[in-house]
């Protein structure tokens, strides 16, 4: 076992004073529009990585070199990168129009009054299907605003459900980046996940809508939202989602809706050829910072292990968190944390996999549910944060459309980050360990 160095954990420190430390700037001080998401975060990294080398001197900068590609040849951190570049590639085959025709089609054959409920189930759907919840925000939010125009209700209420509803998908979805992330990095299949973090998030879900439901019937409908859809476009949705529940192997899960897209998207019209290609790349091209951010931390994280800081860090944890359920905590909170300071889910999930893998394997969680613990917990903290993309995304689309909203309008209304916090509680503390056997003695 390596020798406990907490001075190890220096470049962690380094990318969050940076990151966090320029976004702060340039968001509230300088004003400057998204702008936490104007920081090279790449860039950051980099830093933490040089800084990093510059420590402990024992060890020769070739061997420095050694250390993180040793990191890099792990399974999972490729499987990882070519996951997420096959998950673009579907993003941006079947592009915005699939999702549209999701909502239109939903909001044609359900009464008004149900409109918001509408939305937030349509945001559930979309985003467990597409596996982004920016972009489901990104694609929703306009009909959201048409909505709370036309039928009367509050438009905070309306894109607050919309927020709702994606961050469930984020959750759940099995081409979600925090999802490939999560499982990857702990070392399970991504049904065994999904079933785990079902039971979590369903049951917030439900609530949910109960809640949206009751704040509907108090509301005066005023009128309609109306416009045209192709329900052939959501089969590949279908496909993926049938595909990923079953447990096929995510790849052909991928590459299925990726052809099926292709004809649909060509046979429909809604594409040319050439055109298609181009979205593929702009798809993959998506995803290029988040698997570059994924090496970069790979790396870092190499150094940081042999220079002892994960066991410096577990040692601390160690002495607050006790027992199976204290460690589940712990595993929430550190991915809580991450997101707090990077803003970016996918990005603290990937930064905390590392240690939390360390936790669960010390205190005898299973894979399956770590790597639901880390993502439902940076799914909740960044379906709240006010700076978070999710969040400035749907303030700016709705302000594009001539209206104002502001953050601490729309947090009241976030109702399912909130219940999911509490099912992930309540859950916590009704389920036992399911791996007690495997736990080492603290």
């Amino acid at each position: 076992m390596k020798k406990s160095n907490g001075a190890a954990l220096i470049p962690i420190y380094v990318f969050l004073v940076l990151y966090l430390g320029l976004g702060i700037l340039f968001e509230y001080v300088l004003k400057i529009p998204m702008g936490f998401y104007n920081i090279p975060i790449v860039v950051a990294f980099m830093v933490a990585i040089f800084v990093a080398c510059l420590q402990n001197r024992k060890v020769s900068f070739d061997e420095k070199l050694q250390i993180m590609a040793n990191g890099l040849t792990d399974k999972n951190i490729i499987t990882m990168l070519l996951i997420f570049l096959t998950a673009g590639i579907f993003v941006g085959v079947v592009g915005r129009s699939s999702a549209e025709s999701v909502a239109y089609f939903m909001l044609s054959i359900i009464p008004a009054r149900f409109s918001v409920a509408v939305l937030f189930v349509v945001a559930c759907f979309v985003s467990t299907a597409m596996g982004t919840s920016v972009g489901t925000i990104t694609l929703l939010t306009p009909i959201g605003v048409a909505v709370a125009d036309a039928s009367g209700f509050n438009l905070p209420l309306c894109v607050a459900s919309i927020m709702g509803g994606a961050m469930f998908g984020d959750n759940l979805s099995f081409i979600s980046d925090t999802t490939i992330a999560a499982c990857n990095g702990q070392g399970c299949a991504m049904k065994d996940k999904f079933r785990a973090n079902f039971w979590i998030a369903f049951p917030a879900a439900i609530v949910t809508l109960i809640v949206i439901l009751v704040k509907s019937f108090n509301t005066e409908i005023g009128g309609v939202v109306q416009h045209d859809y192709n329900m052939i476009q959501i089969i590949p949705y279908v496909l993926v989602l049938i595909g990923g529940i079953v447990g096929f192997n995510v790849f052909v899960v991928l590459i299925v809706g990726i052809v099926s897209g292709s004809i649909i998207m060509l046979a429909t019209g809604q594409t040319a050829a050439v055109d298609l290609l181009t979205n593929m790349g702009s798809g993959a091209a998506g995803m290029f910072e988040t698997s570059m951010v994924a090496v970069l931390v790979a790396a870092m994280c190499s150094l940081i292990r042999e220079y002892g800081g994960f066991e410096a860090l577990l040692s601390a944890i160690k002495k607050v968190f006790k027992g199976d359920k204290g460690g589940q905590l712990g595993i929430g909170l550190l991915v809580g944390a991450m997101d707090i300071a990077t803003a970016n889910n996918t990005v603290a999930i990937v930064m905390a996999n590392p240690i939390a893998k360390e936790m669960a394997e010390d205190y005898g969680i299973s894979p399956k549910r770590s790597a639901s613990l880390l993502d439902t917990f940076s799914c909740i903290f960044q379906g709240i944060i006010p700076y978070g993309a999710q969040m400035l995304v749907a303030i700016s689309a709705v302000s594009e459309l001539g209206h104002e909203i502001s953050a601490f309008q729309i947090i009241p209304n976030l109702f399912y980050p909130i219940l999911l916090l509490v099912s992930s509680l309540v859950w916590m503390l009704i389920r036992s360990n399911d791996k007690p056997h495997m736990a080492k003695r603290r």
